[in-house]
C-alpha cells in the first residue's frame, strides 16, 4: 500500500508538463518572439504539430480542457476557417526542410468535426509542412460520436493512434459527471478501429470522481484492460471550479478525499499491472512491447503538454485557440477566447496571447525536472555538465529537499537525487524543490493526489 501523507498529497504544485509552467506565462512575450522562434527552426529539426479543436457535443462536468458546446455547426466551421488561416500564416515562417514526425489533434472533441473537415485540416498542414510516411497522426476521440467515416478518413493519411476517454464504466458515476457512455459502445469502437487497421489505441481512466469508490475504479480498469489497448493514462480528477465554472455542477460532498483518493489510484495501478501493463511515470501504463515502455526502460522517455511521450521533435507548434507551442527559446500560448483568436487572425497577426522566455538556467532546471518526472531520479552532475547553476540555488534546492529526505521520500547520494518507492507518488513534490519560481505571484494548481 502507498503511504498517504496529507502534507504532500494535498499540496498544490504544477504537473510539470513544461518548465517554466504555464502559470508563469505573461503578455510580455507575444507574436514578435513567436515569429522569431519559428524562423530559428533549422532544416535538420523535427516538428510536432498540435491542433486544438475546442468543441464538444455535450460538456462533461469533470473536464478541465478549453472547450465549449457550440450552438450551431456554423460556429465550428468558422473556427476551422480561422484555423486554416493560422496554419498558412505560421507555415510561411518555418523551413520546409524541417520534418513533421507527429501530428496530434486534441480538444475538446476533434471528432466533433465532420470527417471531411478533419481531412481539410490535415491536407492544409501537409501543404505547409513536410510530412513523411512515418509521421504518426494521433487524435483524442469521444467514442460516442466517432463514426466509421472518421476512422476511414484518418487512416488515409498514414499511421494513426487513437486515444479515447473511458473514465469510469459504471452508470451511477457516469450520471454524476454527465458522461453517459456504455461499455458496449467502447468495445464496438475498438473493434471498428482494429478492423480499419488502427492498432495503436490509448485509453484514459480517472479516479477521484464524485460517487466513485475503489470498487468502481478496479472494475473500470479491469473491463478496459480486457479490450487490450496499448496504453493507459490514469488521471486524478482535479476539482478547480474557480477555473472551470461547469465543475460547480459536481456535488463536492460526493468527492472522495484523502486516503480514499490514494486507494483509488492504487486500485487502478494494481489492476492494470495484474493485466500485464507496465507502470510509467506518475500516471501512464503500457504493454511491455510498447515504444513508450521501451523509452522509459532505456531512459529516453519525454514529457510535454500531452503527458509522457516518445515524441522526439525539436519543437512543438500549436494551432488553434489556447494551444501552446514549445521551442528551445521559450513557450507561447494562443489566445484561449475563440472570438479574440479569430480577431487576431483577421488583423493579420499571429494569435498569441502570452508566453515566456526560457533562460539557460531554466533549461537546466527543465532538464532536471523532466528526468525526475520520467525516471524518478536525476544525476545533477550529468544534467548540468558539472555546473551547479550557482551555489546559492544549489543550497536552496538541497534545503527544500531535506524535509522530504527526512520523511523517506527521497535519497540524496552526492549529486544523485532519487525518489524512494515511498516517494514516487510524490515526485511532483520532489520536482517542485527545483522550481525557484514556485510561489511567486498568484498560482493555483491541482493537488498531487
Amino acid at each position: 500500500m502507498t503511504t498517504y501523507l496529507p502534507k504532500y498529497a494535498q499540496a498544490a504544485v504544477p504537473r510539470y508538463t513544461s518548465y517554466p509552467p504555464a502559470t508563469q506565462f505573461h503578455e510580455g512575450v507575444g507574436g514578435r518572439e513567436y515569429q522569431s522562434w519559428l524562423g530559428e527552426i533549422d532544416a535538420g529539426d523535427t516538428l510536432s504539430l498540435y491542433v486544438h479543436i475546442p468543441f464538444c457535443q455535450t460538456l462533461c462536468w469533470y473536464c478541465g480542457c478549453h472547450t465549449t458546446v457550440p450552438n450551431s455547426s456554423e460556429r465550428a466551421l468558422d473556427y476551422v476557417e480561422a484555423l486554416k488561416t493560422e496554419i498558412m500564416r505560421v507555415g510561411k515562417h518555418v523551413s520546409r526542410s524541417a520534418k513533421v514526425v507527429h501530428l496530434h489533434f486534441g480538444g475538446g472533441t476533434p471528432n466533433y468535426l465532420p470527417p471531411e473537415t478533419l481531412a481539410e485540416i490535415i491536407e492544409g498542414l501537409m501543404e505547409q509542412f513536410s510530412f513523411s510516411a512515418e509521421t504518426e497522426i494521433s487524435i483524442e476521440v469521444d467514442p460516442r460520436s466517432l463514426s466509421r467515416e472518421h476512422i476511414k478518413t484518418l487512416t488515409r493519411y498514414g499511421k494513426v493512434r487513437v486515444s479515447m476517454g473511458v473514465q469510469d464504466v459504471s452508470s451511477d458515476v457516469q450520471q454524476l459527471i454527465n458522461r453517459i457512455q456504455s461499455f458496449d459502445l467502447v468495445r464496438v469502437v475498438v473493434d471498428q478501429l482494429r478492423e480499419a487497421g488502427v492498432d495503436s489505441i490509448n485509453m484514459d481512466l480517472m479516479y477521484g470522481l464524485p460517487g466513485q469508490s475503489v470498487d468502481h475504479v478496479r472494475k473500470s480498469a479491469s473491463m478496459a484492460a480486457s479490450l487490450e489497448p496499448d496504453r493507459f493514462a490514469v488521471f486524478g480528477y482535479a476539482h478547480v471550479p474557480w477555473f472551470k465554472k461547469h465543475q460547480r455542477a459536481i456535488d463536492e460532498a460526493l468527492l472522495p478525499e484523502g486516503q480514499e483518493r490514494m486507494d483509488q489510484a492504487e486500485a487502478a495501478r494494481g489492476t492494470l499491472i495484474e493485466h500485464g501493463y507496465e507502470p510509467i511515470g506518475i500516471d501512464h501504463f503500457a504493454k511491455p512491447d510498447d515504444p513508450l515502455f521501451k523509452a522509459y526502460r532505456d531512459g529516453h522517455l519525454r514529457r510535454n503538454f500531452q503527458g509522457y511521450t516518445v515524441d522526439p521533435a525539436s519543437a512543438l507548434i500549436g494551432f488553434g485557440a489556447s494551444s501552446i507551442g514549445s521551442f528551445e527559446e521559450g513557450y507561447i500560448q494562443n489566445e484561449p477566447h475563440i472570438g479574440k483568436y479569430k480577431e487576431a487572425l483577421g488583423r493579420g497577426e499571429l494569435p498569441v496571447a502570452r508566453g515566456v522566455m526560457v533562460s539557460e538556467a531554466d533549461r537546466r532546471t527543465r532538464a532536471v525536472i523532466e528526468r525526475l518526472m520520467c525516471d524518478f531520479e536525476v544525476d545533477l552532475q550529468e544534467m548540468t555538465d558539472g555546473v551547479r547553476c550557482g551555489t546559492s540555488t544549489y543550497l536552496l534546492v538541497m534545503s527544500a529537499l531535506e524535509p522530504l529526505r527526512k520523511d523517506g521520500l527521497v535519497d540524496i547520494d552526492q549529486l544523485v537525487v532519487r525518489a524512494t518507492q515511498k516517494g514516487r507518488p510524490y515526485i511532483r513534490n520532489i520536482a517542485a524543490c527545483f522550481d525557484m519560481g514556485l510561489g511567486q505571484g498568484e498560482q493555483r494548481f491541482s493537488r498531487v493526489v
